[in-house]
């Protein structure tokens, strides 16, 4: 597990998208995500929505299912599922800027709320399926954020998580120099590895039924973010004084960190598929009350 040199908790990351707001959505839009293209030709709008469906179709998702967005940003993935597979989502952030954009963009079957995944109080067995798209990166305790995934999730739900990964064996110097620095500026307590993931989701009592390593298919998201930034610190002085005055401006120096680890495989990115195993207890029915 890489971790930073300084003490990452929810606070700080609460903060640390509190502040960059404008940027976020001026750099990343308001996905908030990696985009995943199968042909290279899709735009960066088509790219993101693909990677939201790519979820989708691996959770199986059904009308009237109910499902959890844990760590929704500006709640778009969640409302994109909500339009096109007919399901109801109650996301979480810890970030009151986001859940505000995402209130001013407000969706009849999705619910955003601002509150730490590790204390959601959802009751049992309440959900069909979850997704976390590059949040458990976040997650101080990652062993809890399984467990708490597998409490809420039903017998048979299932749970994909997008995650950005450290090399397995990574050298010391791309440790040092890339991972992580990338942590401490991008405000993650850690960074763990693919094996460390599914060690953590089989201790919690997940079943991983499929992992792909997307790395090659995501990387460009970040020459795409680098050139926008770059536009926007010409263009416009918000962004600017933001990037040159905030308390979290150190995240801009991680861009080009990023785009450096995807190249050396310092870094990957991991789409895992779990599942919970089936018992004798009765799952939620679809169209039952939301969450």
């Amino acid at each position: 597990m890489i971790l930073p040199n300084t003490v990452q908790n929810a606070v700080a990351v609460a903060d640390h998208y509190d502040e960059l707001d404008p940027v976020y959505r001026h750099v990343w839009g308001d996905h908030v995500h990696h985009g995943l293209w199968a042909t290279g030709r899709e735009t960066p709008a088509e790219a993101v929505v693909a990677l939201a469906e790519t979820v989708g179709d691996r959770l199986n998702l059904t009308p009237g299912d109910e499902c959890v967005d844990i760590g929704c940003g500006y709640g778009s993935t969640a409302r994109q599922l909500a339009e096109t597979r007919k399901v109801h989502v109650t996301g979480f952030t810890l970030s009151a800027e986001q859940a505000h954009y995402a209130a001013e963009h407000p969706e009849p079957n999705v619910d955003i709320q601002v509150r730490d995944w590790l204390d959601n109080e959802l009751s049992d067995a309440s959900a069909h399926a979850a997704w976390a798209i590059e949040s458990s990166e976040h997650m101080v305790d990652k062993p809890r954020f399984f467990a708490e995934a597998h409490r809420v999730l039903a017998p048979g739900g299932r749970l994909v998580v997008c995650a950005w990964l450290a090399e397995t064996d990574a050298s010391g110097w791309k440790v040092r120099h890339l991972l992580e620095p990338i942590c401490r500026e991008g405000r993650l307590p850690s960074m763990g590895t693919r094996e460390e993931y599914e060690a953590m989701a089989m201790a919690a009592g997940f079943v991983v039924t499929d992992y792909e390593d997307v790395s090659g298919r995501v990387a460009r998201t970040w020459t795409i973010c680098a050139r926008r930034l770059v536009k926007a610190l010409l263009l416009d002085r918000d962004t600017r004084r933001l990037a040159f005055r905030a308390r979290n401006r150190i995240f801009v120096l991680s861009i080009p960190r990023l785009i450096l680890a995807y190249r050396t495989g310092a870094m990957r990115y991991g789409i895992f598929t779990l599942s919970k195993a089936d018992d004798d207890a009765t799952p939620p029915q679809p169209g039952e009350p939301p969450l």
